[in-house]
C-alpha cells in the first residue's frame, strides 16, 4: 500500500511538472534568448535543429534568430531570401528598429511567397519540422514562419500497381504537394477545394481531402472529415492506416475504401462526385465511397473503345468466378458429383488419380498453399531474381509434384488457371479477396458439395449486399438496382450515353453534360 501512495504521489508530481512545462509552451516569451533555450530543452539539443543568431539594422540592437531543420529546407532559399535580405538589405535601408519591426519584415525585406505569423512553440515547432524556416526577435512575442520547404523527391514516373497500354504514364509520389498538383493539371476548376487536417500525435502526418464543391455530395464530404478528426492514433505512415480506421465495417474481407496510384483514376472519380484523401508520404491516394465495381474497372476501359472494354469487363467478371470457384468446383465434383462429367473425362481423371494418395480437398490444399508461398516469395525477393524464382519454383515443384504421384495434372491446371484469374483485377485489395475467399469455399465444397459451394455463394451475396461504404451500398447498381446506371457497370456504353452520374453520389449534379449526337449543329443538314 505504502509503494501505491508513493507512486502514485510521484505520479501526480510528474503530471504536474508536464502540466506546468504545457502552460509554459502554450506561447513565446518576448526574450530571444528564453526562446531558443526553451527550444533547445524541447528538442534535445538535437544537431540537426540549427538556430543561427545574427544582429539586423544600422545600430546592430536587434537580435534576431532563424531556426530550421538541416535536411528538410532548401539552403539556397534562406542564403538568398532570408540571410541576405536580413543582413544586406536591413543594411542599406534607413529603417529604425521599432515594435513594427515583425510587420516591416513582412512588407517590405523578405521576398518569400509564403509567411505566416508564430505566436507558440507548438506552432513553431510544427513549422521548423515540416521544413519551414522561422524567424525569431528578441522583445517580440511573435515570430515569423517562411516557407522555405525542400522540394528534393522522387520524379514523377510510370504506375508500378496499374500498368495500361493507352493512357497517362504518370504516377503518384510521396510528396503531397505534388500529388495535389498533379490532380488540379487534370481539373482546372476552381470549385476543386482542398481541406487538410494533421494526424498523428508524433508523426504529425499532414492528410487533405480533395473534392468538387458542388458536385460531391456535403454529407459525404463531412462524414470524411468527422471520421478523420476522430482518428487519435501515435503515427500514420501510410495510407493503409487511414483506411483503416475510416472504413465502415472491420469484419469483412472487402475493401471499402478504394485506393490507387494513377491521378487520373483521381480526377474521373472525383467528377463523379467522390472525395479523394491524400497522405503525405506515400503515392496510394484513397476513394470514398467505394463501390464494388469499382475495383472491376480500370482507367483503360474509358480510353477504349465502348465494345472492347465490355468485352474486358466481361473477361473479369468471369475471372472472379473462376478465381473464387475454380478449386471448389473440383473438389465438389470429384467428391461427390462423378455422374457430372461426361464419361471420357471422368475416367480419364480418375486415371490421373489413381496413384494420389491424398482425398481431393489435400490436393486442392497443398497446391493452393503452394502456389501462394511461391507468389509470396517472388514479391519479397529481388526484382532481379523474383520473377525468375516464381516461375522457375512453379515449373519446378508442379511437374516434380504429379511425377510424383502427390498430386493430378488435372489439379496442376486448375490451380494453374485459378491463379491467372486471379491477376485479372486492376484492384491487387479485391484479388487478396478472392485469395481469402477461395480456402472457405473449399472446405464447404468438400463437406457438402456444390450445395455447400451455393451456401457460400449465397451468404457472400447476403453479405456484400449488407455493406456500406460511407453510406452508400456496396453493391450498388446491382443492389439496389438502378436501371439507369447499367450503362458504365458491366458493360460500357458509348461516351455519348454515359452523361448522367449516379445519384447516391452526386445528388446535386447528376448531369455530365449533352448528348452532342442529339444537338442541332450550324451547317449539318
Amino acid at each position: 500500500m505504502s509503494f501505491y501512495k508513493k507512486w502514485s504521489s510521484d505520479s501526480n508530481e510528474q503530471n504536474e511538472k508536464l502540466k506546468k512545462s504545457k502552460d509554459f509552451d502554450e506561447t513565446l516569451n518576448s526574450s530571444l534568448q528564453n526562446n531558443i533555450k526553451q527550444i533547445k530543452k524541447t528538442i534535445g539539443d538535437s544537431n540537426d535543429i540549427i538556430i543561427r543568431e545574427i544582429k539586423i539594422g544600422k545600430l546592430k540592437d536587434q537580435s534576431v534568430g532563424i531556426i530550421y531543420t538541416d535536411g528538410l529546407v532548401d539552403q539556397t532559399i534562406i542564403s538568398n531570401f532570408i540571410m541576405e535580405s536580413l543582413m544586406l538589405d536591413m543594411e542599406r535601408m534607413d529603417v529604425h528598429i521599432s515594435e513594427d519591426i515583425i510587420n516591416f519584415l513582412k512588407d517590405y525585406c523578405l521576398t518569400i511567397g509564403d509567411i505566416k505569423d508564430i505566436t507558440s512553440f507548438n506552432a513553431l515547432y510544427s513549422s521548423i519540422l515540416n521544413g519551414d524556416t522561422v524567424i525569431l526577435l528578441d522583445g517580440h512575442s511573435k515570430g515569423i514562419s517562411t516557407s522555405t520547404r525542400s522540394i528534393n523527391g522522387r520524379e514523377v514516373s510510370e504506375p508500378v500497381t496499374e500498368s495500361v497500354i493507352r493512357g497517362p504514364r504518370e504516377a503518384f509520389t510521396e510528396t503531397m504537394r505534388t500529388n495535389t498538383a498533379l490532380i488540379r493539371r487534370k481539373i482546372k476548376d476552381p470549385n476543386l477545394w482542398v481541406k487538410s487536417r494533421i494526424i498523428g500525435k508524433y508523426t504529425k502526418t499532414d492528410v487533405s481531402i480533395m473534392y468538387i464543391n458542388g458536385i460531391a455530395n456535403d454529407k459525404v464530404v463531412k462524414e470524411v472529415l468527422t471520421r478523420l478528426d476522430r482518428i487519435d492514433i501515435d503515427g500514420i505512415l501510410e495510407s493503409g492506416y487511414i483506411e483503416e480506421l475510416i472504413q465502415d465495417t472491420t469484419l469483412t474481407p472487402f475493401p471499402t475504401v478504394y485506393n490507387t496510384e494513377r491521378p487520373d483514376v483521381i480526377a474521373a472519380e472525383l467528377l463523379e462526385g467522390k472525395v479523394a484523401i491524400i497522405v503525405d508520404g506515400t503515392p496510394f491516394v484513397l476513394i470514398v465511397p467505394a463501390l464494388f465495381t469499382s475495383f472491376i474497372q480500370a482507367a483503360e476501359d474509358h480510353y477504349q473503345r465502348s465494345d472492347v472494354s465490355s468485352l474486358i469487363r466481361v473477361m473479369r467478371y468471369l475471372g472472379i468466378g473462376i478465381a473464387l470457384l475454380g478449386p471448389s468446383f473440383y473438389v465438389a465434383i470429384t467428391t461427390f458429383h462423378q455422374e457430372m462429367l461426361p464419361t471420357p473425362m471422368l475416367l480419364s481423371i480418375a486415371a490421373q488419380r489413381e496413384g494420389v494418395p491424398f482425398p481431393a480437398i489435400a490436393e486442392a490444399l497443398i497446391m493452393e498453399i503452394a502456389f501462394e508461398i511461391l507468389r509470396e516469395a517472388g514479391l519479397r525477393m529481388p526484382r532481379t531474381i523474383g520473377p525468375a524464382v516464381s516461375i522457375v519454383g512453379t515449373l519446378v515443384i508442379g511437374q516434380a509434384a504429379v511425377e510424383a504421384g502427390v498430386v493430378s495434372a488435372v489439379m496442376v491446371i486448375v490451380v494453374s488457371l485459378t491463379a491467372i484469374c486471379s491477376f485479372l483485377f486492376p484492384s491487387y485489395g479485391l484479388s487478396n479477396t478472392f485469395r481469402l475467399l477461395r480456402f472457405p469455399m473449399m472446405g464447404l465444397a468438400a463437406i457438402f458439395g456444390l450445395f455447400g459451394v451455393m451456401i457460400g455463394i449465397i451468404a457472400l451475396i447476403l453479405h456484400m449486399c449488407s455493406l456500406r461504404s460511407f453510406g452508400v451500398p456496396y453493391m450498388s447498381p446491382f443492389a439496389p438496382f438502378i436501371p439507369s446506371e447499367q450503362k458504365d457497370s458491366i458493360l460500357r456504353f458509348p461516351r455519348w450515353a454515359l452523361l448522367n452520374r449516379s445519384r447516391l453520389l452526386s445528388p446535386n449534379n447528376k448531369t455530365r453534360g449533352i448528348n452532342p449526337l442529339n444537338t442541332k449543329t450550324k451547317g449539318r443538314e
